[in-house]
């Protein structure tokens, strides 16, 4: 059976997710790993090996994104059906559906990928923060 959060904590995670994302969105990656705690973990793509603690999360962010070096490209980052789960050892458990956006000047929007994020989240001196992050993608089955 699920635990309803509050909803304070509910709206905490919602505005934790829309800096967080635009920080992404915005190439701030320093900011981004700064959202996960210190020795946290982050898988985002099929195949790869998980990014660990903010340093690591940073390099990985890089190298991913080097494939945009010198084009024009915004990419968005789409939360929405956000569930949150306590959990027995004090985290929160939270599920969301994630669309990520590419749009090129002239272009259509590409829905590259489909997703869902699992984080574990953890509240530090009333700061949300991620324990572990993991993406899987829709196409992959």
């Amino acid at each position: 059976m699920t635990t309803a959060v509050s909803t304070d904590l509910y709206s905490q995670v919602l505005h934790f997710y829309a800096h967080q994302m635009q920080a992404l969105d915005a190439r701030r990656f320093e900011e981004y790993a700064a959202s996960f705690t210190e020795d946290g973990v982050f898988l985002h793509s099929p195949g790869a090996e998980p990014a660990r603690t903010r340093p690591g999360i940073v390099r990985e962010l890089v190298e991913f994104h080097k494939k945009y070096d010198g084009q024009q490209v915004r990419r968005r980052h789409w939360f929405n059906q956000v569930a949150l789960e306590h959990q027995e050892d004090g985290t929160l458990k939270s599920t969301a559906y994630a669309l990520v956006t590419t749009v090129r000047p002239g272009g259509q929007p590409e829905i590259n990928p489909s997703c869902l994020v699992h984080d574990v989240l953890v509240v530090e001196d009333g700061e949300v923060r991620i324990a572990s992050r993991l993406i899987t993608h829709d196409q992959v089955f």
